[in-house]
């Protein structure tokens, strides 16, 4: 592991994932489900739903890009998760509301402390996206996360989700850097895990307070919040 004076000298980008570690993924579809959980009649915790639903749908991308066949989109990935989900909680339903929940997440908004620390980084890095999301919803989403990224790149790219090392590698030739000049930045272990055996750099957004778990390839930096980070990039 490199230390932060040396990650420092070298990294030219520091790139984000985006559901979960730019925007407050949780929450957002919290605030959405609730309302909808309750005209429905549905009598669970909504943070259960939106649990189950997460897990789902992270579960059918690892599917799909374990399968090596043509890259599924995420917005296809998410219907197909919900329904499940809505099934599992036996809740009756449309397509068109399937279709309703999973386009919300284009409209989640930033975590409280990344505006600033985005804008302190800025100053130093490059600031860039890789996201499993489709390149549609992400184009719609900087309308209402507003932070200014120089990059934002969708792994459809790659032809695969993360955190499969195609991913990383297509985005740092889109960016036009070398892998070590890179600083990943990500809210979960999987896509730390997946940039570091990748080549590039990690910091684990240390948010939910969850241990980052054994394995070979441990982040650079373990920090509890964005602002955190981009002092020690930055000051």
């Amino acid at each position: 592991m490199a230390s932060v004076e040396e990650l420092k000298k070298k990294i030219k980008v520091v790139m984000f994932d985006q559901y979960g570690t730019v925007v407050d993924m949780q929450k957002g579809l919290i605030e959405i489900a609730t309302p909808f959980l309750k005209e429905k009649g549905w009598t669970g915790k909504p943070d259960s739903f939106v649990t189950w639903w997460r897990r789902t749908h992270f579960e059918n991308s690892m599917i799909d890009a374990l399968l090596h066949k043509e890259h599924t989109p995420y917005r296809e990935i998410g219907h197909r998760a919900v329904s499940y989900t809505m099934d599992r909680a036996g809740i009756s339903y449309t397509k068109e509301e399937v279709r309703y929940l999973v386009a919300c997440i284009e409209r989640l908004t930033c975590f409280p402390d990344v505006p600033e620390a985005m804008e302190r980084l800025k100053q130093k890095y490059k600031i860039v996206v890789l996201s499993n999301g489709d390149r549609d919803m992400l184009e719609t989403a900087k309308q209402y996360h507003k932070i200014p990224f120089d990059h934002v790149i969708s792994v459809a790219e790659a032809n695969t989700f993360k955190p499969h090392v195609a991913t990383y590698t297509k985005a740092a030739e889109i960016v036009g850097v070398k892998m070590d000049e890179v600083l990943f930045v990500a809210n979960h272990a999987f896509d730390c895990i997946g940039a570091k055996a990748a080549g590039m750099h990690t910091a684990f957004i240390d948010r939910r307070k969850r241990p980052f778990g054994e394995t070979p390839h441990q982040p650079d930096i373990w920090t509890p919040d964005m602002l955190t980070l981009s002092h020690e990039m930055v000051d």
